[in-house]
């Protein structure tokens, strides 16, 4: 059975860090991509970043380009994200998610889709007041 325990999270205020961590075990699979995605209230959930644990490619949306990374622990089974420069738009629920990969064009990708991942977390809430 898949487990993701989140941890981390919390309060800051604008302009500061977080890290958030997702410890996974039980996946059939050695490589699949593993992903945070945001829900805030009555907002979709979104991508935020994935990274793919077979080569350690990464993905980010747009809005936390330059500002977030993801990162894997190969030997703990975790991916973590570290959050800089926070804002308060970034306030969310935020989930870590694990599914398979997929091949576009000869590359192994991951998806930044909710549809795409069949595994979560219980969510952690990060709150960034301006």
């Amino acid at each position: 059975q898949v487990q993701l325990v989140e941890s981390g999270g919390g309060s800051v205020q604008a302009g500061g860090s977080l890290r958030l961590s997702c410890a996974a075990s039980g996946y059939r699979y050695s490589t699949y991509c593993m992903a945070w995605f945001r829900q805030a209230p009555v907002k979709e959930r979104e991508g935020v970043a994935a990274i793919y644990t077979g080569g350690g490619s990464t993905y980010y949306a747009d809005s936390v380009k330059g500002r977030f990374t993801i990162s894997q622990d190969n030997a703990e089974n975790t991916v973590s994200l570290q959050m800089n420069s926070l804002k308060p738009e970034d306030s969310a629920m935020y989930y870590c998610a694990a599914g398979a990969a997929y091949v576009s064009g000869g590359v192994v990708r991951c998806a930044m889709s909710p549809t795409r991942y069949t595994y979560w977390g219980q969510g952690t809430q990060v709150t960034v007041s301006s």
